[in-house]
């Protein structure tokens, strides 16, 4: 469905403007799916963000900056989902012997189950959006995407 059916406009748009609005758009769709996956977790998509970054530390603490530098959102306040995470026993906290200021975080094993359990979700919801497009189609339109993003 094209843009203008999307926001039933009559008034002929730019197409830098549809290229904005089609990228808004998607990414609402987007993220309103990746949600409803993890609603049934209770966990936000920048709680299930600050997880991954964690497990891809393979048992190495993470300090909040290593984590802010590698979120998606990076306006996400990492302190606050942090304490949230650890509510949920999905983190550990504790302060770095070597700088005292530095705090260190590591994912649980409650943390690493809960990721475990959503792997398999969210590469069906990955593989559901990119479905209808040939290989070189993927490839072309990440490249487009990152053209576009870095101006």
């Amino acid at each position: 469905m094209k843009i203008e059916e999307v926001l039933k406009s009559t008034v002929p748009m730019d197409n830098s403007k549809k290229i904005i609005l089609n990228i808004l758009y998607t990414q609402s769709m987007i993220t309103d799916k990746f949600n409803e996956i993890l609603k049934s977790y209770d966990i936000s998509g920048e709680q299930y963000n600050v997880l991954r970054i964690l497990r891809g530390q393979k048992g190495n603490p993470a300090n909040m900056s290593m984590i802010q530098e590698r979120m998606l959102a990076k306006t996400s306040n990492t302190t606050r989902l942090v304490d949230k995470l650890l509510l949920k026993d999905f983190v550990t906290r504790k302060v770095c012997p070597e700088n005292r200021r530095k705090i260190e975080v590591l994912i649980t094993q409650k943390g690493l189950d809960i990721l475990k359990d959503l792997d398999p979700k969210v590469i069906q919801h990955e593989q559901f959006f990119s479905n209808n497009l040939s290989s070189d189609e993927i490839i072309q339109l990440n490249y487009l995407l990152e053209k576009f993003r870095n101006q």
